[in-house]
């Protein structure tokens, strides 16, 4: 269904006062995030402007936009005003943004600590609401030649499957990799699951010769790494 244009739509505002203009004048560093998702829904409701709808959007995430982030199509259509088309610009706005955080990290990295794995894969699961478990392919000199996910489940937890693990490895030359998976609960006690997956991983790459260096559970704001723990 075609979304209806308020009184509030941005075409009918004074031109100084358009977001879009504004960045095609100041730049887009100038814009408020209110104004950059005020661009993005293009018009509000009939009480409210674009631009504090927009407002209302990050008041309800904590004025974060890590938290928006976060945010499912059907969440948005909670707001009046965010019909379908609008909710799905924000979601496929936030999920930009979060690919080029991890494009950026990723690009020739090397792999020199735990932090730098951490670097790479928060972007990635940090903000995620299920778990997810992702592999890094590292060279002789530990820099990334691959990242890609194995599995994706549910909030709790994730199937693994060893054999494509390390047939994606021998397809690309890779002599050492990285686990990585997210704890929604926020939670990095790795839990017996976590343990026994790392340790049959660990065996199967040393019949190859391909090394488990780490083992991380990522979350928003920490990361726990099974070989700084000595677990590994």
């Amino acid at each position: 269904m075609k979304e209806q244009e308020s009184s509030f739509s941005i075409k009918k505002w004074a031109e100084g006062d358009r977001p879009r203009e504004k960045l095609l004048h100041k730049g887009e560093i100038s814009l408020s995030d209110a104004e950059l998702i005020a661009i993005l829904i293009g018009s509000g409701n009939k009480e409210e402007s674009a631009v504090q709808l927009a407002q209302k959007i990050l008041q309800q995430s904590n004025n974060k936009l890590n938290d928006l982030g976060k945010c499912s199509v059907k969440q948005l259509l909670k707001f009046k005003g965010i019909g379908e088309a609008k909710a799905i610009s924000i979601v496929a706005a936030m999920e930009l943004g979060r690919r080029r955080r991890g494009e950026e990290a990723a690009i020739k990295k090397k792999i020199t600590s735990s932090a730098s794995v951490y670097e790479v894969m928060q972007p990635i699961l940090g903000d995620l609401p299920h778990e997810e478990f992702w592999i890094l392919y590292l060279n002789n000199s530990n820099k990334i030649l691959q990242k890609s996910q194995l599995s994706k489940g549910g909030i709790t937890g994730t199937l693994v499957d060893v054999r494509l693990a390390f047939k994606n490895a021998l397809e690309i030359g890779a002599t050492s990799l990285i686990l990585a998976h997210n704890h929604p609960s926020g939670t990095l006690k790795p839990s017996a699951a976590d343990k026994q997956l790392t340790y049959k991983l660990k065996q199967a790459g040393e019949s190859l010769d391909i090394k488990v260096l780490d083992h991380l559970i990522v979350t928003q704001k920490s990361y726990f790494s099974f070989a700084d723990e000595a677990i590994l």
